[in-house]
């Protein structure tokens, strides 16, 4: 498996993923405008600070999702949060959890923050079970908004990049 950066060409991922099934732990579907601003912001050459970035991951050259990291500040402290996406036709092969180890790589070798967070939901037992094999430390729960406005229960998720 290997990334590379996400391009004009790849909004097609954007509405693949842009599903009720793929949605529903992430606030539920997009709307036009709002995959269009997120395409936008992905292909930003300078939309991501730091050596944050999104990536298309790739099995053989053929695109099977998405990963990304970008930065955001967590408790006062400057860190990065990561998020992944695996088609639906390519879920529960590993996919994810070789993303986010992808993920951790790219933010070791081009980032500059001390850490990589994930915040899945804690009724998402996919997406915690990618973050421990993946190899991030649970730091435990913790109120978080996604969409903004809208108040879930995540766990916390933390790896050392720097």
């Amino acid at each position: 498996m290997t990334l590379r950066r996400y391009a004009e060409g790849d909004f097609w991922l954007l509405e693949a993923k842009n599903t009720p099934e793929m949605t529903a732990k992430l606030g539920g579907p997009e709307t036009p405008e709002k995959l269009a601003d997120r395409h936008r912001r992905y292909t930003d050459p300078d939309g991501f600070a730091g050596g944050g970035g999104m990536f298309v991951v790739l099995d053989g050259g053929e695109p099977v999702g998405t990963v990304g990291y970008w930065v955001r500040e967590w408790h006062g402290e400057p860190v990065y949060e990561a998020g992944w996406g695996v088609l639906p036709t390519h879920q529960g092969k590993g996919y994810a959890t070789s993303a986010a180890k992808l993920a951790v790589e790219h933010a070791r070798e081009h980032g500059d923050r001390a850490w990589l967070h994930a915040y899945p939901k804690v009724d998402h037992p996919a997406s915690n079970a990618i973050c421990r094999k993946a190899g991030f430390e649970l730091m435990g729960e913790c109120d978080f908004e996604y969409p903004v406005g809208n108040p879930i229960v995540c766990n916390d998720w933390r790896v050392a990049v720097k």
